[in-house]
């Protein structure tokens, strides 16, 4: 067995450079550009098939096909909403654990007199507080 030190500094020169195979047209500025914004896409996938818990599901129609597709757009959309909402009113949780805390919350409803109901959401630890911004008080 041999070590072949010319083969190893060859290689060497390609140490830390990064190459992108393509079969577009675009300008190579472009492919690059694309690419940095792959992190993305694989954190929707990410966030879909983990804390979404969108698992595969066999369907054999078309439209089935594509209702599933579309709850799972609109769950996305709901997570990135209230990721969104999360971070505008300054609450420093991660949608997954505020998800945990609302799980938590209890609302109360009660029968008045007069046949009118009055409901009230019952927020009785610090973490439930934290999401009161969140609720329509």
């Amino acid at each position: 067995m041999s070590i072949d030190e010319a083969k190893i500094e060859h290689d060497a020169r390609w140490d830390g450079l990064k190459s992108y195979v393509t079969n577009t047209d675009l300008p190579a500025t472009d492919v690059i550009e694309q690419y940095h914004g792959l992190w993305v896409v694989e954190r929707a996938f990410r966030i879909t098939k983990g804390s979404l818990e969108a698992r595969p599901i066999f369907h054999f129609t078309e439209r089935r096909i594509e209702a599933h597709i579309c709850i799972c757009f609109v769950a996305y959309k709901l997570y990135k909403e209230l990721e969104r909402l999360l971070c505008t009113l300054g609450i420093h949780l991660s949608v997954d654990k505020a998800l945990d805390i609302a799980k938590t919350i209890s609302t109360v409803t009660v029968a008045l007199p007069d046949g009118t109901q009055d409901t009230r959401i019952m927020l009785m630890t610090e973490e439930q507080r934290q999401l009161q911004p969140l609720l329509p008080l």
